[in-house]
């Protein structure tokens, strides 16, 4: 289980990513089969004088790393014979130093970087592209990147993401498809509480509500004190917002943009009539002491801190992508076994859950113009083994029998229908990390199949948290609407990137902040309503709207 950082607990858990990754021959001419099926020949790239090609390479790199003497480099290295000019980073300030670098002029041949730490995003990409800064990459890819375009011609929204309004591929963003990081917005309900109070599993908003009536009323820790805390939440990370999953019984709430899509038209759910109960449904919580008032400012510390009480379990139910954010979830923890997930609750108008998919736009794979034709190539060579099945794993988790090993008879793979490819080697205690790998650096094919086929623990209570994450997440699959609007997927162009920015943060803040103040009393839904709404096409939604419509119909991804 691997994404975005939650706090000190879940950095490791949820968003870091830092896999592991290292193994192969020499220059030897060895064919890799690709995850889909394709196949990459991981030849030499040698000058004349067969001397390795240097490849001048801007990256991060944290204080466990040293990757000019990673393991896996020096496997990279060897296998294309070339040979790697390293200029690192810290992660902090790693966006405004790339920045410098490419102001200063003095930029390397290749940008090679952690999503989640700093990426180039489409704005960068089209304006450095049309200055021609960056090398685009689509005919390289076709004679020298079989496994990337495999990769790009069997995703149509990774496609997308990769290839701007013009049809050049200016950069590649790395391909993780985490899927329960791709509905965000679940809820964990304290199933111990609820067969206390012979309660059911709810089904309705209304049954929720009765359920923390319950929670709130009856005493469940039994300490004889009213200190329950029935339902709580935070504003980070990104997905444990307690709204959205209630909402979704009303209209769709994609937590992000508010954007709807029928019959390929935008639209947006927030001045709706649909939102407004909603909002009247959360409020009517909030209003009777049920959601913690913190649960909509308190950060992800806070929450872990209600969630973890010493001594008494407090909290009846926690909003967020998985329950480690707001409790201790190892196998020895006192409430491992307490928080189980909610489906999507049925509502009046619908019972969707909020989908999201699971990889930002941008990209951190980009050559620039200083870049030899040699080396463009020997990049994207080297780049293609990453898309193969041995270099995604090796790159990934590190070097076999060290960093991860193959299956074992009896080891079942996290999706128990697949047969399990590869098992981790985690750390022992007070060992020193192994730089063998490039952990998110490689990780530009861990496509969902590849995924489902690590080896995890049956026991989802002990060491199989991400197959509990996987099971929880089955509950919420398909149920986002036949059409969502693909914000990750779609570009902009450079001349109307400020004013669309501009648009979207000030929407996106006053709705939040409007949802806020309907929820906790300080706007009246009844009197307040109709000014919201007016407030809402002051900011100009209907531009937004239309401006996103153009984004929409010139994305690939309405092209055959």
């Amino acid at each position: 289980m691997r994404k975005i950082g939650i706090s000190v607990i879940a950095s490791v858990l949820l968003f870091s990513m830092v896999l592991a990754g290292c193994t192969s021959s020499k220059s030897e001419d060895k064919t890799a089969v690709s995850p889909q099926g394709g196949t990459s020949t991981a030849a030499a790239t040698a000058t004349a004088s067969n001397k390795p090609l240097t490849i001048k390479v801007f990256a991060q790199q944290d204080k466990d790393t040293d990757l000019k003497t990673n393991k896996f480099t020096k496997s990279i290295e060897s296998k294309f014979n070339i040979q790697f000019n390293w200029t690192t980073v810290p992660f902090d300030g790693a966006a405004e130093k790339r920045q410098i670098s490419l102001a200063s002029g003095d930029y390397p041949d290749l940008y090679l970087l952690i999503p989640w730490v700093d990426r180039f995003s489409q704005t960068d990409l089209l304006k450095y592209g049309q200055q021609g800064v960056i090398v685009p990459l689509n005919d390289l890819i076709d004679k020298y990147g079989p496994n990337i375009k495999k990769a790009l011609d069997s995703n149509k929204y990774y496609k997308a993401m990769n290839t701007a309004p013009d049809g050049k591929i200016y950069g590649l963003t790395g391909l993780n498809e985490c899927f329960h990081c791709s509905y965000p917005n679940k809820m964990w309900l304290n199933t111990k509480w609820l067969d206390k109070l012979n309660l059911t599993m709810p089904k309705t908003p209304q049954d929720f509500k009765k359920v923390l009536q319950a929670f709130k009323t009856k005493d469940p820790n039994g300490n004889g004190k009213a200190d329950e805390v029935p339902l709580s939440g935070s504003t980070e990370p990104y997905g444990v917002h307690v709204i959205p999953y209630f909402m979704n019984g009303f209209i769709y709430d994609d937590d992000r943009t508010y954007l709807l899509m029928k019959d390929g038209k935008v639209d947006t759910a927030a001045n709706k009539p649909e939102w407004k109960d909603g909002l009247a449904f959360v409020k009517s919580m909030y209003s009777e002491g049920l959601i913690d008032p913190g649960a909509f400012t308190q950060n992800a510390e806070a929450f872990k801190k209600i969630g973890d009480n010493a001594g008494t379990q407090i909290l009846g139910a926690g909003a967020g992508m998985h329950p480690w954010i707001f409790a201790e979830m190892s196998a020895t923890a006192p409430y491992v076994k307490d928080y189980n997930p909610v489906p999507p609750l049925q509502g009046p108008n619908a019972s969707f859950a909020t989908y999201n998919y699971p990889i930002d736009p941008g990209a951190t794979f980009v050559l620039t113009n200083k870049s030899s034709k040699d080396v463009q190539i020997a990049a994207v060579k080297m780049l293609d083994y990453l898309y193969t099945q041995e270099g995604a794993i090796n790159g990934i988790f590190g070097e076999e029998g060290k960093s991860w090993r193959k299956p074992k008879d009896g080891d079942v793979a996290l999706n128990d229908q697949i047969k399990p490819l590869y098992a981790t080697i985690p750390l022992a205690t007070g060992e020193t990390p192994r730089n063998d790998l490039w952990g998110p650096m490689a990780q530009y094919n861990q496509y969902k199949a590849l995924r489902d086929a690590e080896v995890q623990d049956t026991n989802i209570y002990g060491s199989g948290y991400e197959r509990r994450l996987f099971q929880a997440t089955k509950l919420y699959e398909g149920k986002e609407p036949k059409e969502v609007f693909p914000h990750w997927a779609l570009w902009v162009e450079p001349s109307r990137a400020d004013e669309v920015s501009l648009m979207q943060t000030n929407i996106k803040d006053y709705i939040d902040k409007s949802a806020l103040q309907f929820v906790t009393g300080a706007k009246s839904l009844d009197k307040d309503w109709d000014a919201y709404v007016k407030g809402l096409d002051a900011l100009n939604i209907k531009r937004y709207i239309e401006l996103m419509q153009q984004s929409f119909d010139s994305s690939t991804i309405n092209k055959k």
